[in-house]
């Protein structure tokens, strides 16, 4: 894969902003044609540096409980409990971690019974070993994926 240039990076920063952003538009803040913007894109798509767009969408209800799931596999890879995780969509985010853990499972519920029947499916797969829940009681520092540190 080439390296990545100062385009390229301003490209990233802009669509991590705004993955809507018309072509035309994106195009004149970096300084380049339509089509070598879009060329770039391309690229940057095909060689998975840009891996998908996305609707991040806030918190709808303010009664959901974000909880994390502090989950400790059997072994890794184990990309049968991903596939299973990312088939609830109570399921906001899966990070797979260094350390004691294995993955942090964010995810968001109506209620405390929803989170233990989650928690309980979640624990009798066959490859988890462990897993500790711990509700978000607050958020105070929340930047989410608005800048990217290039």
């Amino acid at each position: 894969m080439k390296e990545l240039d100062d385009k390229d990076r301003a490209i990233l920063s802009i669509l991590s902003r705004d993955a809507k952003i018309p072509i035309k538009t994106l195009a004149g803040e970096i300084g380049l044609s339509r089509s070598a913007t879009s060329e770039r894109i391309l690229f940057l798509e095909k060689s998975g540096v840009i891996r998908g767009y996305r609707a991040d969408i806030g918190q709808l209800n303010e009664g959901l409980i974000c909880a994390f799931l502090l989950i400790s596999l059997v072994r890794t890879p184990s990309l049968g409990v991903l596939d299973r995780l990312a088939a609830y969509p109570e399921v906001r985010r899966v990070s797979s971690v260094s350390g004691q853990l294995d993955l942090i499972v964010e995810i968001e519920v109506p209620s405390i019974n929803h989170l233990n029947t989650i928690r309980d499916r979640v624990a009798t797969m066959d490859q988890v070993d462990d897993v500790t829940t711990s509700i978000i009681l607050r958020r105070d520092i929340d930047r989410g994926d608005a800048s990217l540190a290039l």
